[in-house]
């Protein structure tokens, strides 16, 4: 192959990689999966519309539980941070106070990418047990407040002069072992996947060394925020005003590379983007179902550090319902998806596995209507609760309570989770 063709090999999927990057393919796609399965086409699922309005019902109980006055806040590792009734956020502003305000954001966005990264599955066994509180948490709970202790700690800064931050240093140089210990991590604790989050935020240490026209000198990830905001200096501007979308953009943009899945176009790395048959898509982009579910994770908690830096974020509505076992569990066990043949519940499935991806993709799609049936039971609009006020309110809390009440709090389908998908 010449170096011309080469080339154009490489501009072509750079281009399929740029499609795949927009939640415009992840719903438009997503859709396509979901006319199919209508259509009595999908070889796993079957839809049952009928189980519409008692899937929101489910959704609207566990707002009103809840929040009873419906001041919904956004879906966002921050409520994490605060398990328990505990102002977690108060607390890292005491130890920032002497800092200027840039600065305090910046180790905000720090603590929030590290801790979004560590976010997976947990498994039904791990708990972790805060000293200060003696309180118990378990699953994503669990995992901020032990991330958030460890970020306070000064565990992802190679300064221990500075140890409110994340620098590409710190994390190229996180032992796993260490990471361990701060999970409070042992043989009768076990947290799945606790060697691929090592990796994953080691990766994370080198694509931001890689990067210094976005992350800094030091690889930093609040080098996303001066990346978006204030590519000219530290100081905010006072129109600042940019979309959910444009940090997603740089999220999928920049951190491409750092994700263990390996599925790629040629030799651009696509992240959380799969295989499946019935897809369809322009040119290299066919058959590549797309989701960036921890990256739109990461981009929706991320909006509120931005805001408290002072930056007004606009077009939530643009991202996508994450694609996760707490949302697809939720459609599984009040009966708007079903499964064609329930033994496919006893297996243990890749995430590569079609019965997967379709699941995520039924997930995205179901989730805008299941969300706007929400809104009708509620009286509200789409100003009113967005999406991502859906989530929190929500449909991620029904989806653990039937969990729990079917299968103990464990998804409808098993997956062999690597700690990064879900």
């Amino acid at each position: 192959m010449n170096s011309t063709s080469a080339g154009s090999g490489h501009a072509e999927a750079e281009s399929a990689a740029a499609i795949l990057r927009t939640t415009v393919a992840v719903r438009e796609r997503a859709g396509q999966l979901l006319a199919r399965a209508r259509n009595g086409e999908s070889p796993w699922f079957v839809i049952d519309d009928g189980f519409m309005d008692s899937t929101a019902t489910a959704v609207v109980a566990a707002t009103r539980k809840r929040h009873p006055k419906l001041h919904i806040p956004l879906h966002s590792r921050w409520r994490h941070f605060e398990a328990g009734g505990v102002d977690r956020k108060k607390e890292l502003a005491r130890l920032l106070a002497d800092l200027p305000l840039p600065s305090r954001g910046h180790a905000m966005i720090d603590l929030t990418v590290v801790s979004v990264l560590l976010d997976a599955g947990a498994g039904p066994d791990w708990k972790y047990v805060e000293p200060a509180t003696g309180q118990t948490f378990t699953r994503s709970e669990g995992l901020a407040v032990a991330s958030f202790h460890a970020f306070v700690g000064g565990l992802f800064s190679s300064d221990a002069s500075r140890p409110l931050q994340a620098d590409s240093a710190g994390l190229r140089g996180l032992v796993t072992d260490h990471l361990a210990a701060v999970f409070q991590v042992s043989e009768a604790n076990p947290l799945v996947g606790l060697q691929a989050r090592a990796i994953l935020l080691r990766r994370l240490g080198e694509a931001m060394q890689e990067q210094p026209e976005v992350f800094g000198h030091y690889g930093r990830p609040s080098g996303l925020f001066d990346t978006i905001v204030s590519p000219s200096g530290p100081a905010v501007p006072h129109t600042a005003d940019i979309s959910a979308h444009s940090i997603l953009s740089l999220v999928l943009y920049s951190l491409s590379g750092i994700w263990p899945a390996g599925n790629s176009i040629a030799t651009v790395p696509l992240g959380d983007c799969w295989r499946h048959s019935a897809v369809r898509g322009e040119g290299l982009s066919d058959g590549w179902m797309p989701f960036h579910k921890l990256s739109q994770w990461l981009t929706y908690s991320l909006i509120e550090p931005f805001e408290w830096s002072g930056v007004r974020v606009h077009g939530l509505e643009d991202l996508t319902a994450l694609p996760e076992y707490r949302n697809g569990g939720l459609l599984i066990d009040s009966g708007l998806l079903c499964l064609r043949d329930e033994s496919a519940a006893q297996e243990i499935w890749q995430p590569g596995d079609e019965i997967i991806v379709e699941w995520r993709a039924l997930t995205v799609a179901l989730m805008d209507l299941v969300a706007l049936a929400v809104r009708q039971q509620l009286h509200l609009n789409e100003t009113q609760l967005p999406l991502a006020c859906v989530l929190e309110g929500g449909s991620w809390a029904a989806g653990r309570e039937l969990a729990q009440r079917h299968r103990g709090g464990l998804p409808p389908l098993q997956v062999a989770s690597d700690g990064t998908l879900f």
